[in-house]
């Protein structure tokens, strides 16, 4: 099994809109180790979170590599791409995307038919959400409960099928100082306590600093990449 959960050789993402051609990545090459929490950071419009998509398998680059478990997803056929992400990557965006007719249980086990899978058992279930501490909210609605518990909702979603890498999109981007500090914390203890692999994008420094290292990234380029968890030994793998 290799080391690295996710890498990129040489990235390239080019827009086409009208005539013109936009460059959003320019040959982006990173490498994220099993069981780590990285940030990227960036501008807006540095090409942050079309890496985070190509990182998914949500898109085929321009030009260049993406690994994901030793499996390169870019020169995969669309069936071996969706497989990976479905068995190995949970999503976790700046909007919750929640059903608002579903309960909290009908968003998780709609999540799990999504994969293909059975529905999740109430043990299962019971066990996801005490995980992001919602113990008592399986049979509520999404309105019903405040931003910050919807976030950590949309996270059980993303862990009900135990991905071993999440890949979060500005997660505290909607939420008050108090809740955004709420989700990172629970970020770093599912780092730590499930060992998943996590890559984080957000805008705020304090919500970077939570991470082993941070990927700093402008004009669809990688300037720094931080301190690499081997070289750190603050940071367990």
């Amino acid at each position: 099994m290799t080391a690295v959960a996710l890498e990129t050789v040489e990235l390239r993402m080019v827009y086409h809109v009208g005539k013109l051609e936009v460059d959003a990545l320019r040959g982006v090459s990173i490498a994220v180790r099993r069981g780590e929490f990285v940030s990227i950071v960036g501008p807006s419009g540095c090409g942050k979170s079309t890496l985070l998509h190509l990182l998914g398998g949500l898109a085929t680059p321009s030009s260049g590599k993406v690994i994901i478990d030793g499996l390169e997803v870019s020169a995969s056929s669309d069936g071996l791409r969706t497989a990976a992400r479905r068995e190995k990557i949970g999503f976790v965006f700046q909007r919750f995307n929640l059903l608002p007719t579903l309960t909290v249980r009908g968003n998780l086990e709609i999540a799990r038919q999504i994969q293909g899978r059975g529905v999740p058992e109430r043990d299962e279930l019971a066990e996801t959400l005490e995980l992001v501490g919602l113990p008592q909210k399986l049979n509520m609605k999404p309105l019903d409960l405040s931003a910050g518990e919807q976030q950590r909702v949309a996270i059980a979603r993303a862990l009900i099928n135990r991905p071993a890498i999440v890949l979060a999109d500005e997660p505290t981007g909607n939420l008050d100082s108090v809740n955004s500090n709420l989700i990172l914390n629970l970020f770093r203890d599912l780092n730590q306590r499930l060992q998943q692999t996590i890559v984080m994008i957000t805008h705020n420094p304090e919500a970077a600093a939570v991470a082993h290292r941070t990927i700093e990234m402008k004009d669809g380029r990688v300037l720094s990449q931080g301190i690499l968890p081997h070289e750190d030994t603050g940071a367990g793998i």
